[in-house]
């Protein structure tokens, strides 16, 4: 093909050129290194100044600067060329080269830098696609020959393929990085259930994606018609916005109301922009969507005009799904939390309630010791006892167990306790109260609601005992170095309109010891599921034989802890032992 000639008269073999093109071909799939050395290839030929290669985005139809030489960094950063405009723009509209001997005398040419005269532009071509065009300019007129014209089509037509092959490469290496790096900040946010600290996060793993200036995450308020800044970052430091924005206001409330992505590369030429910030050129809004309902919306800002492209509207909008989660996630969790705190702030005072309604004090009489202890299931449970002082030394014992466990058992004993105290001052035997409990609580009736309960009356000037029972466990009586079961029993108080209980008297001696529990105590259970039983109460009872009621009450509730030791307790428990005190002169037993 014979030499050609560059400006500055230096002669080139073509045959070594088209090597070096195949060379720059086959050596590199870097986008940014295969325009380098076009660029130095392109030198070899034409001794220019000025020098660009721009790239065809076929979606928007406009030419930006990929690469260039001698054009002001602001110009090259913000140019975005339509195809058909200026000499670059018309070439890669004809798909020809464009020699410009002198761009004065072109009324299409648009000036970028002063005092230029000559432009060569020539369309890169592949697949019969345009993918961009290179432009070189020189202050010189008549700069540029139909040789150099000839020379960069024939260079251009080689390197295109090239060019697309690394623009191809580059893109599926950045989308390959960018997926695993919304893997990795999915994954991540996933983990954050602090909503503050999930919303610092989201900001700074995002800026591994995006350079942005400015960051906000709006989110809708309860009302459902206004977005309220929940955090914000402007040039990285936290600021505090307390401007609220009505939804379909704004680009932010437009994006959340179509639940579309809003990008705009100029904010000064859309009428929806509401300058919050001075210093915005450009603004990304995307909705943060969550189960088909938007949530929020974040919004980042830049101070350069067409910083956000298209690709980052996709990337975020991807990405955008999962901090709607995350973001729904942790609110659920601060919401669950604070109920929680709530809960257990109502809890501590439904127990300090509940120990309030529990006797303050052990009952002080003459002949009789008397121990007791309530320990709930949870913070609050449905067992009760109680010590009501009747006249002449005499005095009312309760032990009760409420069906259920938790808050409704506490409120249903703590009704119990109040109708137990109503009837009091008439003093009732106990077969009568427990007739007039069950009456008060029919007449209230809940479903699935009764109690259990032992009712006794001791004489402490006679000392004798008389007992009651509607459904606890029968008690155990301590006398004569022996225990005896209490065949006392009864329907539960609450089921039905009427009921009969029987009453049992038994005229007590020094040492003699009578026991109430609640089923708490009987199926506590071990880790084999083996019940802790009446046997082993039983067992404990005689174990304290001429000690205090506390030996008995402290032993079962230690025996039954060690049982269940490692397994949930599941029921209340509750023990109320009575002794008659050494040195007392004993009456004749009756029964």
């Amino acid at each position: 093909m014979g030499t050609l000639l560059s400006k500055a008269e230096k002669p080139l073999p073509v045959e070594p050129l088209l090597l070096e093109v195949a060379d720059v071909l086959a050596t590199s799939l870097d986008l940014d290194t295969t325009l380098k050395r076009v660029a130095e290839v392109v030198r070899k030929v034409i001794d220019y100044e000025i020098f660009a290669i721009l790239l065809l985005n076929e979606k928007t139809q406009e030419l930006r600067i990929r690469f260039q030489t001698g054009y002001p960094p602001e110009f090259a950063e913000r140019t975005r060329l339509k195809v058909g405009d200026g000499v670059t723009g018309r070439a890669a509209q004809l798909r020809q080269a464009l020699l410009v001997d002198d761009v004065t005398q072109d009324p299409a040419y648009i000036a970028a830098i002063p005092n230029v005269r000559a432009e060569l532009a020539v369309p890169l071509i592949t697949k019969n696609r345009v993918i961009g065009v290179i432009d070189l300019e020189a202050r010189e007129p008549g700069y540029f020959t139909e040789e150099h014209s000839r020379l960069l089509t024939l260079i251009a037509s080689r390197m295109a393929a090239g060019i697309e092959n690394a623009q191809l490469y580059t893109r599926t290496t950045r989308q390959a990085r960018i997926l695993l790096l919304l893997n990795e900040i999915a994954r991540e946010l996933t983990s954050i259930l602090n909503l503050d600290e999930l919303m610092g996060r989201i900001a700074e793993l995002l800026r591994r994606l995006i350079d942005y200036q400015m960051f906000s995450i709006l989110l809708i308020d309860p009302s459902g018609e206004k977005l309220q800044h929940r955090f914000s970052l402007r040039f990285n430091e936290n600021i505090h916005l307390k401007h609220d924005i009505a939804l379909g206001q704004g680009l932010v409330g437009r994006a959340a109301v179509s639940k579309e992505a809003v990008l705009v590369p100029d904010v000064a030429k859309d009428p929806r922009y509401i300058a919050v910030n001075p210093e915005t050129r450009s603004e990304l809004a995307v909705p943060l969507i969550y189960k088909d309902k938007v949530i929020g919306v974040l919004d980042l800002e830049h101070t350069r005009r067409g910083f956000f492209t298209e690709e980052h509207k996709r990337t975020i909008t991807t990405l955008a799904a999962q901090m709607a989660i995350a973001i729904e996630n942790a609110r659920l969790y601060e919401q669950i939390a604070r109920q929680e705190r709530r809960l257990e702030r109502d809890l501590a005072l439904a127990r300090e309630l509940q120990v309030r309604l529990l006797p303050q004090a052990r009952p002080k009489l003459a002949h009789l010791d008397v121990a007791a202890k309530f320990i709930p299931a949870r913070a609050i449970g449905g067992d009760l006892y109680d010590f009501i002082p009747y006249s002449m030394s005499r005095l009312g014992l309760v032990i009760g167990d409420v069906s259920g466990k938790g808050a409704p058992a506490a409120i249903y004993a703590a009704l119990v306790s109040g109708i137990l105290r109503s009837h009091a001052p008439i003093e009732p035997g106990p077969s009568e109260m427990l007739s007039a409990v069950n009456l008060s609580l029919a007449e209230r009736r809940i479903e699935a609601q009764f109690v259990s309960l032992i009712y006794a009356v001791w004489d402490d000037e006679h000392r004798m005992l008389t007992v009651a029972n509607s459904g606890l466990p029968r008690p155990i009586y301590m006398h004569g170095g022996r225990n005896e079961v209490i065949e006392a029993t009864g329907l539960p108080l609450g089921l039905f309109d009427e009921a009969d209980y029987d009453e049992f008297k038994f005229h007590m001696k020094p040492g003699d010891m009578f026991v109430f529990f609640s089923d708490g105590i009987l199926d506590a259970r071990n880790r084999s599921g083996e019940l802790f039983g009446r046997g082993r109460v039983e067992t404990i009872v005689s174990q304290c034989t001429g000690k205090s009621a506390d030996c008995v009450v402290d032993s079962l509730f230690q025996a039954v802890a060690e049982h269940s030791a490692g397994v949930e307790t599941f029921d209340d428990q509750t023990v109320v032992a009575i002794r008659v005190k050494n040195g007392s002169q004993a009456a004749p037993r009756k029964k």
